[in-house]
């Protein structure tokens, strides 16, 4: 269901190389834990001030001042709602950003950043959040979280194989199958509602070592993934309890 995403996202390759004397910053270890190849050079002598060369798949994209990296990466980070005109080195910058894949992840870190998406939807009090849970019955210790969200506005709508009967949750979407893809993954995706830098999302597909996958905030991405959703819901008859229809 979600391969062929997982694979565009793992064909675009990263390579940052820092110019920087001294000790490594927290630019080198942010772009090494987020699967960026990052390689540091010292500065030449008589340099300019530390920077930071980008390349994509290979070629040159451009060259950032390692202090702006630093003031961009400090949380919040704030992406631009149009990337079409910043240099080629901002837009794989935020390439980075936008689809950060990962390997072997346990579950801890998962629920982590499921975490600050079901927090920012809370925030946002509006929109769509879609999860999937492979199993229903995971659902039952969320049931209190997801009762909170669903009373803030927003619309929820939960994914996973029937192997327990959800209670009736007002504003709360059930959509459960026999078995199938939706089963194989573990998925969150919020939509933003009406502002859509507000997207962001997270799938995961556990495999020997841990689980594989991407989390993004790009909408159009978002968009693809509930568009995914809403392909299999329709394919299937879902077990559907929302008694306070939005």
């Amino acid at each position: 269901m979600f391969d062929s995403m997982l694979a565009d996202v793992r064909e675009i390759n990263h390579r940052f190389t820092v110019y920087a004397d001294g000790e490594p910053s927290a630019v080198d270890d942010w772009f090494a834990n987020h699967r960026v190849d990052v390689v540091r050079r010292p500065l030449p002598p008589g340099g300019p001030e530390p920077f930071v060369a980008v390349e994509r798949n290979g070629a040159f994209a451009g060259v950032l001042p390692l202090a702006v990296l630093e003031n961009l990466l400090e949380p919040p980070v704030v992406r631009p709602a149009r990337t079409d005109d910043l240099s080629p080195a901002y837009r794989a910058l935020f390439e980075v950003l936008d689809e950060t894949v990962y390997r072997s992840m346990d579950r801890q870190e998962l629920l982590a950043v499921t975490r600050e998406i079901e927090d920012r939807a809370y925030r946002m009090g509006e929109g769509t959040l879609r999860v999937g849970f492979q199993r229903l019955s995971i659902f039952r210790t969320q049931v209190p979280a997801y009762s909170r969200l669903a009373a803030s506005g927003v619309a929820v709508h939960v994914y996973g194989v029937a192997d327990w009967t959800p209670p009736a949750i007002p504003g709360v979407t059930y959509h459960a199958s026999a078995a199938g893809p939706v089963g194989e993954y573990w998925v969150v995706a919020f939509d933003g509602g009406k502002d859509r830098t507000q997207s962001c999302a997270l799938v995961a597909r556990e495999e020997a070592e841990g689980y594989s996958g991407f989390w993004t905030n790009d909408a159009a991405v978002v968009a693809r993934i509930g568009r995914r959703l809403d392909a299999i819901d329709a394919d299937q008859s879902p077990t559907e309890r929302d008694s306070a229809p939005r």
